[in-house]
């Protein structure tokens, strides 16, 4: 916590001053240095945990970030070095994962695409080439940060079945275009990939058997995104209920009215509610063996997801006027939380998909 409020306080997300590639460089090393990228990896390949649960001591980290706003690729980094520890070549860890826990470059898992129906692999279409590698052909967007360095871990469909593969940023034929998103804390993009020709050693798994891999990759992100929302909830709603305290109204403090007092007392157990469900989330995906994992992180993001959007509403009628402007700090809770709440998967998505897990 105390990197967070040195190294990127809430003034500087603010600001912007995440955006340049500089600061984002020096912010990801520190960040590194930490272990923030390493908890999902084994010991053997350079990583490791303080718990035992690496996606648990993850989720306590995303909960900080998500209090405090803060940027970069996270998610992307973590699900991308735990498919890569999985199975990444010997090539793929030695370039990639390496750099990756040394905070010396990020990642972004380009998963989601525009008219799939929820597909993971939808959207990039991925050939067979002569030396054993892939071309790429199709679109990703809500990419999460791609910065120059990035490696963008692509999950993509072929003949066989899923695949996926790691392309760098800048390798000839993909194409990074920059979104317009709610979210003003991070940056989202569209990335086109028009032949881009991927070697062997950058295929991660064999085309047609990643499945399993998919669905716990998944899993984490979801575990680690819905705990950065209820980082982000909580903090709101502190900042709520102090302002409850403080605003005076007809002689005395807003919070002391009983229609403002309900709307604190619901959100309060709501939030409660999220942090215990996130909690759960993350032990039971970390759990080596337990296999109720995909179906534990799927109600965590579909219960949070509808939590989160309720509270920030709350917490903008208990604000009033001044919640609605530029200077608050509300707006800035409003978008990431939606814009999270949507993020590998809206609550709708996430109760079909829970259907789907139990054969229904």
């Amino acid at each position: 916590m105390r990197f967070m409020q040195e190294a990127c306080p809430l003034r500087a997300v603010r600001d912007g001053a995440w955006k340049d590639d500089g600061f984002a460089a020096s912010y990801r090393k520190q960040a590194a240095e930490l272990g923030w990228t390493s908890m999902l990896v084994p010991e053997a390949l350079g990583g490791g945990t303080v718990s035992g649960n690496g996606v648990l001591d993850a989720a306590l980290i995303a909960y900080a970030r998500g209090g405090l706003l803060q940027p970069g690729s996270f998610v992307g980094t973590n699900v991308t070095a735990l498919a890569l520890a999985t199975a990444g070549s010997d090539e793929a860890r030695a370039d990639v994962l390496a750099p990756l826990l040394a905070g010396e470059v990020a990642a972004s898992w380009a998963v989601a695409s525009r008219g799939d129906g929820g597909r993971l692999d939808g959207g990039v279409n991925a050939t067979a080439a002569a030396d054993g590698g892939l071309v790429l052909s199709g679109a990703k967007v809500a990419v999460q940060d791609v910065e120059p360095s990035s490696w963008i871990l692509v999950t993509c469909g072929s003949n066989a079945g899923p695949a996926q593969a790691l392309v760098a940023a800048d390798t000839p034929g993909v194409t990074v275009t920059e979104l317009e998103s709610l979210d003003l804390t991070r940056r989202f993009a569209e990335v086109r990939f028009d032949g881009v020709q991927v070697p062997a050693w950058a295929v991660v798994g064999a085309p047609g058997a990643a499945d399993e891999l998919l669905t716990t990759q998944l899993a984490v992100a979801c575990t680690l995104i819905a705990a950065e929302m209820v980082g982000a909830m909580d903090h709101d709603f502190q900042m709520t209920v102090q302002y409850a305290k403080d605003r005076i109204a007809f002689g005395r403090p807003i919070g002391s009215f009983q229609g403002v007092k309900h709307q604190l007392a619901d959100t309060s157990l709501a939030l409660e509610m999220s942090k215990s469900i996130a909690l759960a989330a993350a032990r039971t995906v970390g759990t080596d063996g337990d296999d109720h994992g995909p179906q534990a992180a799927s109600m965590a993001k579909a219960f949070v997801g509808d939590a989160g959007l309720e509270l920030v509403q709350t917490c903008f009628q208990v604000f009033g006027g001044i919640g609605y402007t530029w200077e608050h700090d509300q707006h800035l809770y409003l978008r990431r939380i939606t814009t999270d709440a949507g993020l590998f998967g809206d609550p709708a998505w996430h109760r079909e998909y829970l259907c789907q897990l139990a054969g229904l």
